[in-house]
């Protein structure tokens, strides 16, 4: 099965070489994941109240070390991903973060760094990942103001700095890309958010649907009708805006922007759709300790690199299999018409149900003639 994604061309001038500008070529998800995730350590200096990965202050003596690092890079570089990204905890903490990046660059593969906003994010810091071959900046964004993020942050100040960084990352010549994770509270603010988010202008704005995994709680989870409005703002938005919106484990998205395109596919064509995957499905994770799962919301252990090559893991264990299968879901999900570009998200599933092929949770959508009976 193939998908057209962004591919890179590093003839480009760094403030042209975007994820997401440029040419489009098909990966077959099958056989390589669109987006590849590297928690490179758990370590971070923040205390996020949702955070998926418990960061704690110390890095963990299990990490993967440096040589096991590179070796990771080899493995990806077989996997052939359209991305690589390089997250934590805070990918800062870990003192051969530059190296890690250059030997990823070298290896031909496009590398984005999604750092924590604390006093080790630089503006030398974000040159050097810049020269060290990073073509991207993923920074979090929660709220339009400070009260809002630096309570959900739990450092003050943090916003001050997450403005001053995207302006350090306009300067490196680096793509921009602002995450914002949604959350139950937080959501009759998204439209405010969407002001601040406009002004600033980054190449994507990536919003996270929180899953109840690590620090997020079930009642932190927005529900099934606010992730429905939700979903038809960032529709307008990207529309009106011109600036590239993707959800994370709300892949119901998609189905909004396939609905809002029928009929009028050229009027949407700016919309820059994101590419359909899920968890497991063109998504793979790596952890700190080399951990494989489907994503880093969805908790099921599948292999570890120091056991066995990541591509294998990723092609052929049963559990990356089924959730490639659409013919495999449950539920809704599997009499749904759009579960192909969109297919639910399976880290919300497995959350609420402990299985990771049930319907999904915070789709609002109703399959028309499916009764839960007809199931």
């Amino acid at each position: 099965m193939a998908l057209d994604v962004p591919r890179i061309d590093r003839s480009a001038s760094p403030a042209d070489a975007r994820l997401g500008a440029g040419g489009m070529t098909a990966i077959d998800i099958e056989r390589s994941p669109v987006v590849a995730i590297w928690e490179v350590t758990r370590a971070c200096d923040l205390a996020c109240r949702h955070c998926r990965a418990c960061a704690v202050v110390e890095r963990s003596p299990r990490e993967l070390t440096g040589a096991e690092a590179f070796d990771l890079i080899e493995q990806v570089a077989e996997l052939a991903p359209g991305v690589l990204v390089l997250t934590g905890g805070d990918p800062l903490k870990r003192d051969d973060i530059f190296e890690i990046v250059a030997r990823a660059a070298s290896r031909g593969l496009r590398v984005a760094v999604a750092p924590s906003v604390t006093p080790l994010l630089t503006a030398d810091a974000i040159a050097r990942l810049a020269a060290a071959g990073a073509v991207r900046i993923a920074l979090s964004i929660d709220a339009p103001d400070a009260v809002g993020h630096d309570s959900f942050r739990g450092t003050p100040g943090s916003f001050a700095r997450t403005l001053a960084a995207t302006a350090a990352v306009r300067s490196a010549g680096l793509s921009l890309q602002i995450n914002t994770s949604l959350t139950r509270a937080s959501a009759p603010r998204l439209e405010e958010l969407g002001g601040l988010v406009r002004r600033i202008a980054p190449e994507l704005w990536s919003v996270f649907f929180v899953v109840a995994v690590g620090r997020a709680r079930a009642a932190d989870e927005p529900a099934a009708e606010t992730c429905e409005e939700a979903f038809h703002f960032l529709r307008e938005f990207g529309e009106r805006t011109g600036i590239a919106v993707k959800t994370t484990a709300a892949p119901a998205y998609r189905r909004v922007l396939a609905e809002a395109a029928r009929g009028r596919a050229a009027g949407l064509a700016k919309l820059r759709l994101p590419p359909p995957v899920t968890d497991g499905r063109g998504f793979v994770f790596v952890s700190h300790e080399g951990e494989v799962q489907p994503s880093g919301f969805l908790p099921i252990r599948a292999g570890n690199v120091r056991e066995r090559r990541l591509a294998e893991i990723y092609r052929d264990h049963p559990l990356f299999r089924a959730l490639r299968d659409r013919t495999r879901l449950e539920g809704k999900c599997g009499a749904c018409r759009y579960n192909a570009i969109c297919g639910g998200s399976r880290a919300r599933a497995f959350a609420a149900t402990g299985n990771p092929l049930a319907a999904d949770p915070a789709c609002a959508y109703q399959p028309p003639g499916y009764t839960p009976a007809a199931a």
